[in-house]
């Protein structure tokens, strides 16, 4: 590859899932990417410091810490880093947090590598260009999470930090562990 025939070239991954860390980059290296590979925070910070990666796509909840502390770590290791923050548990509160924060941009999973490159570019773009405009269901009630899937994000959030212990969980939760074990038994909620 020429000089100057790319920008951005270089991509940091720190996501603690295998398969999708493995399917993402190797999708970004077909397109020209240099891409390095972390599971953890501590491994992130430790790539990041010694590569300088122009672009970083990182998890929110990790092994070893919050991906929005190391969001900081990360720009505080270069502010001109373009970082997109990705989570399996999307809620407005993580989002506007992390796009304060400093991510240029906030998606759910499952991402494609389309919207990854999409989210990326949102920081390229000048201060005074208008964003384009969002998906079709534009109204607020399209936006806004339902109360119950608001609910069975935080029960998920919370089962994830206790390591999948229900007994804990609920404790956490302040429910009983029957009550928690019948609350996951159901589907997802739709937005």
């Amino acid at each position: 590859m020429s000089e100057g025939e790319h920008d951005a070239q270089t991509l940091l991954i720190i996501d603690d899932d295998d398969v999708f860390r493995t399917h993402v980059s190797r999708a970004f290296e077909r397109r020209g990417y240099e891409v390095w590979k972390a599971a953890d925070v501590g491994e992130g910070l430790e790539l990041a410091r010694e590569h300088a990666p122009e672009r970083v796509l990182l998890d929110l909840r990790m092994p070893g810490g919050s991906g929005l502390d190391l969001l900081q770590a990360l720009l505080e290791v270069d502010p001109a880093t373009n970082v997109v923050m990705l989570t399996g548990y999307g809620s407005i509160a993580t989002a506007l947090e992390a796009v304060r924060r400093g991510a240029t941009h906030y998606l759910t999973k499952p991402a494609d590598v389309d919207e990854i490159l999409a989210a990326f570019a949102r920081k390229d773009l000048p201060p005074d260009a208008e964003l384009p405009p969002p998906p079709a269901e534009d109204d607020a009630e399209a936006t806004t999470p339902s109360l119950a899937r608001v609910e069975w994000e935080h029960i998920q959030r919370v089962l994830t930090d206790c390591g999948g212990n229900i007994t804990q969980a609920a404790k956490r939760l302040g429910i009983h562990r029957r009550s928690l074990q019948r609350k996951l038994q159901k589907y997802p909620v739709p937005r």
